[in-house]
């Protein structure tokens, strides 16, 4: 019969190209493939295959094209659904892939790697449970998965599960010592973890694995920061960016970096990359309307929006004058919770500018700018940093009515106090503090505290350390409704937070404690801050130690006090 040999010649090409295609010789394989399907169609392998040889070739659409023929063919194929989703995937079409995972494990439970694909979606959409319970079922079917333990591994550091992070990168390592993907993921966890140390050895581990890994590089970056190592990082992270010019992260903590040693030049220019970084705390927006460029814009409308952080917008709406001088009418948004103070700023320079709240619609606007990139247009050097002092401005008949109540201090020296930021950032566990480590300031004598602290850590002022003389007021207004009462001060002593730029925005003494690796506005080793000329700045000199910083501060408030009276 005619058709039977046939039928052994289309088989014997298809095992011949899959010889060629595991080989490499992807040219070879593809023409064999396509020989296969000439004479037979309906081919299901040769059909899969060619799909996934178009992937390997990143000829995305000929691949989706081939794998939905495949699945047409064959629809309970779970392998075919599996690199349909990989190519949709590769074209960014996230969704489609992620249905495309769920029905490959439909049809094949006990097939690891769609599992962890799905997971990967998840984890990039910040689903990090939903990520952690599929990345532990591919483990269930195999436990031998070196990649799907450094995923989990990944995914348990950002949920914030640290040692659980390490052990499954070291289960990782264990079953496969050469891959640098775990040795930098196990590097993040510890960092996390505070083993700064053995963080860094682990990062080192992964570029000496592959010295090309940008990752890796901005990874160790990171890791130096925290150990104090700064212009160690500075050069891991510039060969983060070196490598992989097109890596968002690494041009932000580049770019961070490059701030916090005083090189703004360069430095306002790479933190443009923010808005890439999918871990950057604000949304980008997207308008119709350009950015603007700084140019005068004189019978338009410029949006102005606040970004990331309140102290954040605190601190650049300062630029607001500037900005004005340009011409035109201004829109400012920023958080509702801010509107009340940033009036003051508006009313002083006689703007033509209107406040909305995020949120809230917006009126018509003709170009738009995020407050941070204001350094950036206005080409500011550390000598040309807008500081008059101050430009915020209460109420002066709320000041006269804090005023009065304060006289009941007497005269001792009325100082705020702000001893813990949001819970929510990152990071609060370096900033913040508990009240009962400021005991050491109750030795001062004739000084009166002043609790400013809102949210979770406001209920510590019900039981201040012995001795100490604080008042709480802070059920009477909501945050930074407190602005008269800080103008009414002597001295506001905060960790980095939102207030602690309140304050210095108003001009009054500010004393800021700060971790060992402050955060890059704060700068490298100063006391002072270019910012704000009436601050002073507090540094942990080793890492988590707070005790020494409230020692010193403690000292410079009894001279304060001293000569006060």
């Amino acid at each position: 019969m005619p058709s039977e040999p046939l039928s052994v010649s289309i088989q014997q090409t298809f095992e011949l190209a899959l010889g060629h295609h595991r080989a490499g010789r992807l040219r070879e394989a593809e023409q064999l493939y396509r020989q296969v399907l000439i004479h037979q169609p309906d081919h299901v392998d040769g059909t899969l295959y060619l799909g996934i040889l178009a992937s390997q070739m990143r000829q995305h659409d000929a691949a989706i094209a081939l794998f939905r023929r495949a699945i047409l063919l064959r629809p309970g194929l779970a392998q075919a659904h599996h690199n349909l989703g990989n190519a949709l995937r590769d074209q960014g079409k996230l969704q489609e892939a992620f249905e495309s995972y769920r029905r490959a494990i439909g049809l094949k439970p006990d097939f690891p790697e769609p599992y962890c694909n799905l997971g990967n979606i998840l984890l990039g959409n910040g689903q990090l449970q939903d990520a952690i319970d599929i990345f532990q079922a591919a483990i269930a079917i195999r436990p031998d998965s070196a990649e799907v333990l450094c995923n989990l591994g990944y995914a348990l550091k950002e949920a914030g599960r640290f040692s659980d992070a390490i052990a499954a990168c070291r289960q990782s390592i264990a079953l496969s010592p050469f891959n640098p993907e775990a040795y930098t993921n196990l590097g993040s966890a510890l960092q996390a973890n505070d083993q700064i140390e053995q963080a860094i050895a682990a990062h080192q581990q992964a570029i000496a694995l592959r010295p090309s890994y940008a990752q890796a590089h901005n990874n160790l970056g990171s890791a130096l920061t925290d150990a104090g190592e700064f212009d160690e990082a500075l050069v891991q992270f510039s060969k983060a960016v070196q490598l992989r010019p097109d890596l968002p992260e690494a041009h932000h903590d580049l770019a961070l970096a490059l701030l916090s040693h005083g090189d703004f030049e360069r430095g306002w220019e790479e933190y443009q990359w923010r808005w890439k970084c999918r871990s950057f705390s604000t949304p980008s927006r997207i308008f119709a309307q350009p950015q603007w460029d700084g140019a005068p814009f004189r019978d338009r409308t410029l949006l102005l929006y606040a970004e990331q952080g309140l102290g954040d917008a605190i601190q650049f709406v300062r630029y607001l004058p500037m900005v004005a001088e340009q011409g035109g009418q201004i829109v400012l948004e920023c958080p509702p919770l801010l509107g009340q103070v940033f009036q003051s700023l508006v009313q002083t320079i006689k703007a033509d500018c209107a406040i909305v709240s995020q949120g809230d619609a917006l009126p018509r606007f003709d170009l738009h700018c995020p407050l941070l990139s204001l350094p950036l247009i206005f080409k500011t050097m550390l000598s040309t940093i807008p500081s008059r002092q101050p430009y915020l401005f209460p109420d002066p008949q709320r000041i006269n009515s804090w005023r009065k109540r304060l006289e009941s201090s007497g005269r001792d020296l009325k100082v705020g106090l702000v001893w813990a930021g949001s819970p929510r950032f990152k990071r609060d566990r370096y900033r913040s503090l508990s009240l009962d480590r400021l005991a050491p300031l109750t030795d001062v004598p004739r000084v009166t505290f002043y609790s400013l602290q809102k949210g979770p850590a406001a209920s510590q002022a019900k039981f201040p350390p012995p001795g100490m003389k604080l008042i709480d007021w802070t059920d009477e207004f909501i945050l930074f409704n407190n602005d008269a009462l800080i103008a009414s001060l002597d001295l506001i002593i905060s960790v980095d937070t939102a207030v602690a730029h309140l304050a210095g925005a108003l001009g009054r003494p500010t004393w800021v404690l700060l971790p060992f690796a402050a955060d890059w506005r704060w700068m490298l080793h100063r006391t002072d801050s270019p910012w704000y000329p009436t601050m002073r700045l507090f540094r942990q000199t080793t890492r988590c130690d707070w005790d020494s910083v409230v020692d010193r501060v403690a000292q410079a408030l009894r001279l304060l006090a001293q000569n006060h009276h």
